[in-house]
């Protein structure tokens, strides 16, 4: 497999030749068609010139110059790169300050080669580190980011989520569209990796001893830190959005459910007659908001009245939940007005018309 370690550097002189060095030597160890693609943003040290001077020593150093933008431009830009004119089939994301090892490039190869479509070289899974002299303050601004990423961006299943060592398959990045990541710094990390997540890429962590860099500083700001809890938060609000979406047609159907509610009881209807009637007048609202407008993106085999069946069946279950609990608080608690027991039905109802919905009725189908 062609395989390109992109290497974003800024002011990186004193480290880029040693950590070429090292590299060039793990591939003697590997069977693939190892590259090493520098993406250098005008160091103000010439770190560019020494990667030309090097590149007469090694036809596999490549060298692709640009504006100072942010750590996820620079990744952006070698990516396409790596991808459309070197043609990888996986690409590495890699420090040049050694803080990821050389020596651990075969480890995530291998990782790759049994079928994983993205590596993590992580230090938050068994047998991986940070220094052991960083501060609490460096400790505490690692750990806060990936409990950032995780639980707030809902990357639950990965454990470093922030890392900057990775391997990937090239086939899992020409499905993402990089132009709506929308980030710029740091927290590219954490955008691309959720989107890899939602094309269910095959994700596997490999422990690594992250390493502090000696020589130069670190380029990590509050604008990165801002950006990055920021796009953390943008993130869950679109993964949401659906929802979201769900629960403010959910909203007009409560209003539905209690207007016609109140009004049958006006009119005189047995308050057991009217709730069903009720509740069935905001099933078919619910699902014309549903249908075209929180599911209208969605690529759905069904025409709309069999869409419609669908959800009439699951409002059905719904219906029985909400009645079922409609008519046991109304017997154990004769005082409270009905209202109440017909607001606290509709609850748990919603959380099962949401599951169902949209894993059944308004299931997405790829093309």
């Amino acid at each position: 497999m062609k395989t390109v370690i992109i290497i974003p550097t800024y002011n990186e002189r004193e480290n880029i030749g040693p950590l070429i060095a090292a590299l060039q030597h793990q591939f003697e160890k590997l069977t693939h068609d190892m590259h090493v693609l520098v993406v250098d943003d005008n160091s103000p040290d010439r770190t560019a010139d020494f990667v030309r001077e090097l590149q007469a020593d090694h036809s596999n150093l490549h060298l692709l110059m640009g504006e100072k933008k942010g750590l996820g431009v620079a990744y952006i830009r070698g990516m396409l790169h790596a991808m459309d004119e070197l043609h990888a089939e996986v690409v590495f994301e890699m420090d040049a300050d050694f803080s990821h090892k050389p020596e651990d490039v075969p480890r995530l190869m291998a990782e790759i080669e049994h079928g994983a479509d993205f590596v993590i070289g992580s230090r938050y899974v068994p047998g991986g580190s940070i220094p052991k002299e960083w501060g609490l303050y460096r400790r505490l601004n690692s750990r806060f980011g990936n409990i950032v990423a995780r639980y707030l961006a809902g990357i639950y299943s990965v454990r470093d989520c922030t890392a900057g060592f990775r391997a990937i398959r090239t086939s899992i990045l020409r499905r993402i569209d990089f132009a709506k990541l929308g980030v710029q710094g740091y927290a590219f990390q954490v955008a691309l990796l959720h989107a890899v997540t939602v094309e269910k890429a095959r994700i596997v962590e490999v422990p690594v001893n992250f390493i502090d860099r000696c020589y130069g500083d670190s380029k990590l700001g509050l604008r990165d830190i801002v950006e990055f809890v920021a796009n953390a938060w943008w993130i869950r609000f679109e993964s949401s959005k659906t929802f979201i979406k769900f629960l403010a047609v959910g909203a007009t159907g409560v209003a539905v459910n209690l207007g016609f509610f109140t009004l049958l009881l006006f009119l005189g209807l047995n308050k057991f007659v009217a709730s069903p009637i009720s509740i069935e007048i905001s099933i078919i609202s619910n699902f014309l908001f549903n249908n075209y407008w929180t599911f209208r993106d969605r690529n759905t085999k069904d025409k709309t009245r069999i869409k419609g069946l669908k959800f009439n069946t699951v409002s059905l279950l719904s219906l029985i939940l909400s009645y079922g609990t409609f008519v046991t608080l109304s017997l154990f608690f004769p005082d409270v007005q009905p209202q109440v027991h017909q607001f606290i039905g509709i609850i748990p109802a919603t959380l099962i018309n949401y599951f169902l919905n949209s894993y059944w009725t308004f299931k997405h189908v790829e093309d």
